[in-house]
């Protein structure tokens, strides 16, 4: 099967539609209903089943998909390493972040840089809904987490920020006149949850030192940090978050006050045990050489 072909039959098993996939791949329909024609005979079963209105994987079709995502991650993988050997570059470390901003840790991005410039750092904002996903995917090297974390298949490394925590409501909010709030009146109000994230990691956001002391109620699910701010905003939720999303999120329909009786919360490296890397090991080097960001 031709790398075309195999990007053909791909596209086509997410799109399920032949006019989307040509699009897409800006090719004809005859294209790609040629090359999947061409791949049902080699293979000797239909990957398809089409009508005049739908198009649906076939048994075989799904496993040769679940078999050949991983080749083409391989392939693209191949590819960005060449495009930086040609640049100059040994790789790229790829770090997923659950603060708010890179810019608040840019001292450890600026020494790494610096003192390995071979290796290109590439950031992104993970999703809190799903945070190990990218770990375990292979789509990062290292993400910025807060603590506890506690699975198995993930190390822990270097702390690198520390910070208060503060309590994010509406405007209008009837906590919203308070100079700050306790841990036992956030038992009052709804906070929001998860359907991927484990249970204790997004519990610890509000911390065990106030689960001691009130129930949380958790009823409202939400699937986005925009989501997460829209109902804060509305009145829907209140949530505990750290101090530095009182500037990020500074908008006038929402309040931050502190809640001086929580302990701070910590962030920290966190990485695929049997993924570790020189780049992985020379970074928690960076982190535990400057030491921990405090806010």
């Amino acid at each position: 099967m031709e790398i075309r072909d195999i990007e053909i039959f791909l596209t086509l098993a997410e799109e399920l539609h032949f006019g989307r996939t040509a699009a897409r791949l800006h090719v004809s329909v005859a294209r790609v209903s040629q090359a999947i024609k061409k791949q049902e005979r080699a293979i000797g079963a239909l990957l398809f089943d089409r009508d005049n209105r739908t198009v649906r994987l076939t048994t075989v079709g799904a496993q040769l998909r679940d078999d050949l995502l991983p080749v083409r991650a391989g392939l693209e993988a191949s590819l960005r390493r060449a495009r930086l050997s040609a640049t100059g570059k040994a790789g790229a470390l790829r770090v997923g972040s659950l603060m708010l901003s890179g810019y608040d840790l840019e001292r450890y991005w600026v020494r790494f840089r610096d003192r390995y410039p071979q290796w290109n750092v590439q950031l992104s904002f993970a999703r809190f809904v799903d945070p190990f996903a990218g770990l375990r995917g292979g789509d990062l090297d290292i993400l910025i987490a807060w603590l506890p974390i506690e699975e198995p298949d993930l190390t822990v490394g270097p702390t690198i920020t520390v910070e208060r925590r503060v309590l994010g409501v509406a405007a209008d909010h009837e906590l919203s006149v308070e100079e700050s709030a306790s841990p036992t009146v956030l038992r009052n109000f709804c906070h929001p949850t998860t359907e991927s994230a484990p249970e204790y990691w997004v519990d610890s956001f509000i911390s065990a030192q106030a689960r001691k002391k009130t129930r949380i109620e958790r009823t409202r699910v939400v699937t986005s940090t925009e989501e997460l701010v829209h109902l804060t905003a509305t009145g829907d939720i209140v949530t505990v978050q750290p101090r530095h999303a009182a500037r990020y999120w500074n908008r006038p329909d929402l309040r931050w006050l502190p809640v001086p009786d929580l302990l701070p919360l910590s962030y920290a490296l966190v990485w695929r045990t049997t993924a570790e890397t020189d780049a992985i090991r020379a970074f928690a080097d960076v982190v535990r050489e400057l030491g921990p960001r405090y806010e």
